[in-house]
Order: C-alpha cells, then sequence, then structure tokens
C-alpha cells in the first residue's frame, strides 16, 4: 500500500511549483481532494488512490517512470553534461519532474536502444554483470569477421588494460571486408564494444544498441524520439533479473 503523504509534498514532488508555491496553492482553495476543496497543507492523501485536482487539471501521481528511446548520435547519455546536449534534454517537462536518469550508457557516437528511468533498482539490476542481462548490439567494422573470432569473443577478449571480458556472443550477418554483425554482451565497460574489436584488429565504424535483456527498441521510434515502456515490457524487465 502506497505511503500516506502530506498534500503539498506531493504536489511539490510532481513539480507543481516549490513547497512555499504549493502552499499559496492550496490556501487559496485550487486544490481539490477526491471533490472536496482543501486547504490545509498538512492534509494527508495517498497519492495512488485519492483523487487529486488542481486548478482544474488531476494529478495523475506516480513514484517511476519508464521510457525507451531510440538514442540519435550527438548526444551524451548523461543527466547534464556543461558541454554538449544530453538524451535528458530530449524530454518533455512532463518526465523532467521525475529526475530521470539513462539506464546504462551509450557512447556519443551510438544509436539506439536506451532505457531512461528513476527507478535506481531496477537499473542496478538491469546493469549488474552479475545479473546477467543480455545487452545486444548491431555492428558494422572496418574487418573481416570470422568464425575463429565468434570462438574467441565466447571465450573472452582482453582488452587494451588487459581487462578480460566476460563470455560473449558474437553473430556474423556479413563477412567482409567491412563486416556487420550482432554482438551481444552481459556488461557495460567504458566503450567495450569498440575495444573488443580494436583487440580483434579491427575498427568499429557504426554501433546501435537493439535489446536489453527482453526489451527490443521499437522500429517506429525514429532517432530522438521515445515512448513510455508497456505494462508488460516492464514486468518482462522486473521478471528477467
Amino acid at each position: 500500500m502506497a505511503k500516506v503523504e502530506r498534500l503539498d509534498k506531493v504536489l511539490s514532488n510532481m513539480g507543481y511549483g516549490s513547497r512555499k508555491d504549493v502552499k499559496k496553492l492550496i490556501k487559496n482553495g485550487l486544490v481539490k481532494v477526491n471533490g472536496d476543496i482543501v486547504r490545509e497543507n498538512e492534509f494527508k492523501v495517498n497519492p495512488y488512490e485519492d483523487g487529486i485536482i488542481i486548478g482544474g487539471n488531476e494529478v495523475n501521481y506516480r513514484e517511476h517512470i519508464y521510457l525507451m528511446m531510440n538514442k540519435p548520435q550527438g548526444l551524451v547519455s548523461s543527466t547534464d553534461d556543461p558541454l554538449t546536449e544530453t538524451v535528458i534534454d530530449l524530454l518533455g517537462d512532463e518526465y523532467l519532474i521525475y529526475k530521470p536518469f539513462p539506464v546504462g550508457r551509450l557512447d556519443k557516437d551510438t544509436e539506439g536502444l536506451l532505457m531512461i528511468s528513476n527507478d535506481g533498482k531496477l537499473a542496478h539490476e538491469l546493469l549488474s554483470p552479475k545479473k546477467g542481462v543480455d545487452k545486444k548490439y548491431y555492428v558494422e567494422v572496418d574487418g573481416t569477421v570470422t568464425n575463429e573470432h565468434i570462438i574467441m569473443v565466447e571465450k573472452g577478449i582482453v582488452l587494451d588494460d588487459d581487462y578480460k571480458t566476460l563470455p560473449a556472443k558474437l553473430e556474423i550477418l556479413e563477412s567482409n571486408v567491412f563486416s556487420k554483425v550482432f554482438l551481444t554482451i552481459q556488461e557495460g565497460k567504458y566503450h567495450q564494444v569498440k575495444r573488443m574489436f580494436e583487440s580483434l584488429s579491427m575498427k568499429v565504424i557504426y554501433l546501435k544498441r537493439v535489446s536489453m535483456g527482453p526489451l527490443l527498441l521499437d522500429s517506429t521510434l525514429s532517432p530522438g524520439e521515445y515512448r513510455e515502456l508497456s505494462d508488460e515490457e516492464i514486468k518482462s524487465l522486473r521478471n528477467c533479473q
């Protein structure tokens, strides 16, 4: 059962202004709870069950948000950056009030599936290598990928800092001077995909994440677009831990 909270705290947390601003709204009779005007700041409400209306608009309270973004190139996966635009800058105000963050990172020049949420517990579970959640990438490389490389990746690749990656899965889509592959890993070291191929004497020229666990990138999302996850998608992420 949801915790009972002070009315002014609930409205402030929802982005309707500072606690001082919200108190003025309540004092002026602009807030209704279950159809009745409430003028007491400390009035206790269950934000999930009580009907709260402010200025004629219904308050849709929820603790967490879960978004899927098709990250475009050129943006960094962080909440704030003094030098360049971030993925959070693409979000509307209705989501910013929840203070969301990227669940994992994609390099500035990498595209594809990026989950954005404010659920720290779920984020930790999805990103921990101990949980074994797959992250699948479509990769185009300058170099010829062979079956020998598949075996090497399955055993783990030693990176430039002598770190040996966890066993991963490599699927060859096209093998030529320029190859196209799927690479599935369960960890997220700095520039890991690029460094893995560098250790194989190849260079990544295009990188796109296509899935995380059971969550597949929505093909209808253009780069820079995002949508909320469905209840089924959220449930599948929780069950994959």
